[in-house]
């Protein structure tokens, strides 16, 4: 069995996915909520999104433009910074299903349009060989997903609590505003 399918991919992603802005998300989400449900939603965002990527390929742009799923992104960082700001402290561990629900969409999302998206769909392409892209894929995610729970994680052991909120805040705000710049006028920052 040829594995070239399989070692290409999860180097190509992992390497595309390390210290991207999904992982900063993954961390940022990791320092204020459960570990074990940001890693799962998260993990499986990622999963459904590259998913996507290698069964519809590029098709998923002819349904969205493009230009809407970077501002819809845009927008979503910057209501979820905001409420992230406003909210009480002890509702980060209130309702597990809404946790899980948020970062699902906050991390699927970011991933619309990101490279790791266009490397899979190039992968599959190239290799025609879709299982194991998708296990490549998947073990990449997986390895990046967990450090980003253990970097947050530990986090939350270091800094309060209050300056996690605000920090949080700050990252997912400037984000969304980035994205949106990128979407409107074509500045790439990330």
């Amino acid at each position: 069995m040829n594995l070239t399918p399989f070692m290409s991919t999860l180097a190509i992603i992992a390497l595309a996915e390390l210290g991207d802005k999904t992982q900063l998300t993954v961390v940022t989400l990791c320092a204020k909520h459960r570990p074990g449900i940001i890693f799962l939603s998260s993990f499986f965002a990622l999963l459904g999104i590259g998913s996507a990527s290698i069964f519809i390929g590029s098709a998923i742009t002819h349904f969205l433009p493009m230009f809407w799923i970077k501002m819809g992104s845009g927008v979503a960082f910057i209501i979820f910074g905001l409420h992230t700001f406003i909210e009480e402290e002890e509702s980060s561990y209130s309702c597990e299903e809404t946790t899980f629900v948020a970062s699902f969409s906050l991390v699927a999302l970011m991933e619309l349009g990101d490279k790791t998206q266009l490397a899979t769909i190039t992968l599959a392409a190239r290799f025609a060989s879709p299982l194991l892209v998708f296990l490549g894929m998947g073990v990449a995610f997986l390895l990046i997903t967990g450090a980003g729970v253990i970097i947050g994680t530990k986090l939350r052991d270091y800094l309060s609590k209050e300056y996690i909120r605000i920090g949080s805040s700050i990252i997912f705000i400037s984000m969304g505003l980035i994205f949106i710049l990128d979407t409107i006028i074509g500045i790439r920052i990330i």
